[in-house]
């Protein structure tokens, strides 16, 4: 049922000025509850740790767990309370203005009026969120002279940090596109169609490091299938084998250093993952039409 502002009981409660950058890291029981029925003017990320949290914007809802982070863009009514029977709601909470970058990562991830859920983050992702979080407080504190304050831990449940000085807003900000970067990049949301997950993550850790030792049994352990399954599931949904999927992203690999460094061709070839220069340099002319020195040549004198 729609939820309408005029039907919340609670008491409004305002949002932090626009422009201001505020974090702050809350364990609530099931007495407390959030009322904007005019939105807010900044940007609201909540990364749960304990318990639930129910989120509401407009007429879109979201229960919180552990490890989701929920945004809520500004100018849509809102409300946030302790989900029933949870016991309490653990989490860390930053208003800001977001940045621009940042709406193309979340853009897969929103449900509707502006709320955006990117639930169930791996757990190996989830300490360097919580280190993220614990940095924005001791960051927003700098004044900017000597270094920046020491995170030591988790800070105590209700503290609130601003930042006041530009350099630590800035520092809070980019802690906070790693959040959103981490959560958004790596979470188990939204994924091409009919693409079995583990062989959307072995395509991700080949186009992520294509110079590493991989083999067609080295990514199915990682992804736990075995080789014969991984082989044929990987062809069969994406179109080509894994090891073929590799040299092509070798051999962009190669090219984007090519075009980028002045290392020695045997050394980008080394960096690519080609053992042998002259197996590179075959291959990189059958895929790219000239050898990888005329490749470079080309790239470097072509008008800009």
């Amino acid at each position: 049922m729609p939820v309408r502002a005029v039907d919340l009981s609670e008491t409004a409660v305002p949002s932090p000025p626009p422009g201001l950058v505020t974090v702050g890291r809350f364990d609530q029981g099931p007495g407390y509850r959030v009322n904007r029925p005019g939105g807010s003017d900044s940007w609201l990320f909540t990364w749960t740790t304990g318990g639930g949290g129910l989120l509401r914007q407009g007429t879109t809802e979201v229960v919180a767990a552990p490890g989701d982070l929920v945004v809520l863009g500004p100018g849509v009514p809102h409300r946030y309370t302790v989900v029933p029977g949870a016991g309490h709601w653990a989490f860390w909470w930053a208003h800001c203005q977001a940045r621009t970058s940042w709406a193309d990562w979340l853009r897969p991830y929103e449900t509707g009026d502006r709320l955006h859920a990117v639930t169930r983050t791996r757990v190996g992702v989830r300490d360097r969120v919580d280190a993220a979080f614990g940095r924005m407080i001791a960051d927003a504190r700098w004044t900017g002279e000597g270094a920046p304050p020491a995170f030591d831990g988790a800070p105590e449940a209700g503290e609130v940090a601003v930042a006041h000085g530009t350099a630590a807003r800035e520092l809070v900000l980019c802690s906070l596109e790693e959040v959103v970067l981490l959560a958004a990049a790596r979470s188990e949301g939204p994924g091409r169609s009919g693409v079995d997950p583990r062989i959307r993550r072995a395509e991700s850790m080949i186009a992520a490091d294509p110079g590493a030792p991989h083999t067609v049994r080295s990514l199915a352990a990682r992804v736990s299938l075995s080789p014969s399954r991984f082989a044929h599931l990987f062809t069969q949904q994406l179109g080509q084998s894994p090891m073929r999927a590799l040299l092509d992203a070798r051999l962009l690999h190669a090219a984007r250093l090519l075009e980028a460094t002045d290392l020695p061709v045997e050394r980008v070839a080394a960096a690519s993952g080609f053992n042998s220069p002259f197996h590179f340099s075959r291959v990189f002319r059958q895929r790219f039409g000239v050898p990888p020195g005329g490749y470079r040549h080309g790239v470097r004198a072509a008008p800009r």
